[in-house]
């Protein structure tokens, strides 16, 4: 569904990323994780179409996405960052509408299934409670799960998401993994989404990119990727792996005292 050929970029003369080369396969649950640095957001950036790379190629459904019309694009895929300020007075409603932004006509104003849409976004993301209040006026949680809800307004097919859980308390945090599974099994969504913490990428994501320096250490399977050897290299601090008895997942504790 989407490709990286040996790409390389970052900001101005500086590559933060380098000879990345991945595959995103349709349906997939992608996620990505590293140290502070490592290039996750700059690489997700590059995924998303907002950032250009220096070289190398992307494309998504055998299309470059550079080439591909602005509007086209921003059908197909939707991105939340890390950062979800807001400069304007935007009702919550307001900010969810513009998610159905790239679906209308020029001049055209939204219509039935645009406020249902949207109104489904709320549901989804918890926030229909807040329809009416001020986004300058949320707490940061609150305003990310209203980010999310204009990204899935979007209805992209591809979900670019960068810390999406960053902002949120322990019961919002799953609640919003649960609907990313739940978008991804059930609405055919495909979702990349950048972790810090390991031990939910591991319960949620299929497919594990461990990025160090800008490029892949490891990727594969929770299981694959989340060793201590991999984990201990890359972040430069002791671990022990261990199973979840639930989830039979693994799960990483840190030792205090032993980096």
């Amino acid at each position: 569904m989407f490709s990286l050929r040996a790409v390389s970029g970052g900001y101005t003369d500086r590559d933060v990323i380098r000879d990345i080369s991945l595959k995103v396969n349709e349906g997939e649950l992608l996620g990505i994780i590293g140290p502070n640095g490592s290039g996750k957001t700059t690489l997700l950036r590059m995924m998303s179409g907002v950032l250009k790379p220096r070289c190398g190629a992307l494309t998504y459904r055998g299309q470059d996405i550079y080439r591909m019309p602005v509007r086209e694009l921003s059908r197909s895929f939707a991105f939340v960052p890390q950062d979800t300020q807001v400069n304007f007075a935007f009702t919550v409603w307001e900010i969810v509408l513009l998610g159905r932004i790239p679906h209308l006509g020029r001049f055209a104003f939204e219509g039935r299934r645009d406020y249902a849409v949207a109104e489904n976004a709320l549901e989804l993301t918890e926030t229909g409670g807040l329809k009416e209040k001020f986004i300058d006026a949320l707490s940061g949680g609150e305003r990310q799960r209203v980010i999310i809800a204009k990204a899935l307004a979007q209805e992209p097919r591809l979900l670019f998401l960068d810390e999406p859980t960053a902002h949120l308390d322990i019961a919002h945090k799953i609640r919003i993994l649960d609907l990313l599974r739940r978008l991804n099994r059930e609405n055919k969504v495909t979702i990349v989404i950048v972790l810090h913490d390991l031990n939910l990428a591991a319960e949620c994501c299929r497919r594990i990119v461990l990025l160090d320096k800008g490029s892949v250490y490891a990727r594969g399977q929770a299981e694959e990727v989340l060793t201590y050897q991999n984990v201990e290299s890359v972040y430069k601090t002791v671990v022990v792996s261990a199973t979840n008895p639930i989830t039979k997942k693994p799960y990483i504790m840190l030792v205090p005292g032993k980096s």
